[in-house]
């Protein structure tokens, strides 16, 4: 779950689209156990917010019910306006029917004010009230709500059919109103010889920002033996690949030293898909996010130039064969650059002309630095 930006808001995420599953089907299931034997119940939802809590809570009810739907509207923004309209209303005959009203929210209760005062006259058998969220520090009346999802804080959400000025109505998961995110987050991209650490020294500084690099992040647990870096030990030392779950540990660890930093590089992190939802989640719970991955694009015959020549004096053995480095591209190429298309389904990819000198390449990277 990522930080969501509707219009001049953010939301962070709140209650995972799980949850919400877990508590339709127990509502349904609790619903259905308390009907009498061959009722069939008219369910009529509150209209907007309510209509993904009613296909999925009906698809759960495992019995024979009629459906239909009334809309009230008592929202502007992010805060209630006190007044109920009633836009639509029920046409049919409910004379000795069950009723059970399916409600996305239930804050203040004047929306429920307007539901009892809609079906009071219809001469029903019995009216129930299902609700999957309920705000129980605003609530202000004294009207029975016999069904509750789960109770939240006063705070503003959207999604699952729930929307601010008509957006995030389609998100699958809850997200809260956050303040806008303070710090400026970027993952430094590139293929190996890229010349991504030699960037982040310079940019680091330029925009004073801390610069998290995996490699660094690992040789500090390992050389201080702490239980993430024994833990990575012990599978490099099995020839097994760490865990992203051990990988990722390390690097929030990095980040909750730094809580007052103005942001941070990521650089060599994520790698894979899952490691850049994993920091867009852990990020997100903070009400930070990415805010782009700045790529350097190098042509991979300079590359393997670039690498071999850097391995005449850097020592490391994978610098110094082709075979090796091509290997290494192809590990890149296979699994990191799907990246690219992660990013860029956010509108937060930039890819850089790496060739040229530090100056020139430093240059481009901080033109698109001051845009985010």
């Amino acid at each position: 779950m990522s930080l969501l930006k509707l219009h001049d808001l953010y939301f962070k995420p709140y209650i995972h689209k799980d949850e919400i599953s877990a508590i339709v089907k127990r509502l349904a299931t609790e619903v259905k156990a308390d009907l009498p034997k061959g009722e069939t119940p008219l369910f009529i939802g509150i209209l907007n917010g309510c209509f993904l809590f009613v296909a999925d809570f009906v698809r759960a009810f495992k019995g024979e019910c009629e459906i239909s739907f009334v809309k009230l509207a008592s929202y502007e923004g992010t805060s209630s306006t006190e007044t109920v309209k009633e836009l639509v209303g029920i046409n049919e005959d409910l004379t000795g029917r069950t009723v059970i009203i399916l409600e996305d929210i239930i804050d203040t209760g004047n929306t429920l004010q307007e539901i009892y005062t809609i079906f009071k006259d219809k001469n029903l058998k019995q009216l129930k009230i299902v609700t999957l969220f309920f705000k129980p520090e605003v609530y202000r009346k004294e009207l029975p709500i016999d069904y509750i999802g789960k109770n939240i804080e006063d705070k503003f959400i959207v999604g699952y059919g729930l929307d601010y000025n008509s957006l995030g109505r389609n998100s699958s998961a809850i997200h809260q109103l956050t303040p806008t995110p303070k710090m400026k987050n970027i993952v430094l991209f590139g293929p190996p010889g890229a010349g991504k650490g030699t960037q982040a020294e310079f940019l680091k500084e330029m925009y004073h920002l801390v610069h998290i690099s995996t490699g660094d992040v690992f040789r500090y647990n390992i050389k201080n033996q702490t239980e993430l870096g024994l833990l990575a030990k012990k599978y490099m030392d099995e020839g097994d690949l760490v865990p992203d779950e051990v990988t990722i540990n390390m690097l929030k660890a990095e980040v909750d030293k730094n809580t007052d930093a103005n942001g941070f590089i990521f650089d060599g992190f994520p790698r894979t898909q899952s490691q850049a939802e994993a920091l867009d989640a852990f990020l997100a719970e903070k009400g930070e996010q990415i805010n782009g991955m700045v790529a350097l694009e190098v042509t991979e015959d300079i590359l393997i130039t670039r690498l071999l020549e850097r391995g005449k004096t850097s020592g490391r053995a994978d610098d110094t064969d082709e075979a090796k480095i091509r290997n290494r591209f192809n590990e890149y190429n296979t699994k990191t650059a799907i990246l690219k298309e992660y990013f860029d389904a956010q509108d937060k990819y930039y890819g850089i002309n790496g060739i040229g000198s530090i100056e020139d390449i430093t240059k481009r990277i901080s033109e698109v630095f001051n845009t985010l």
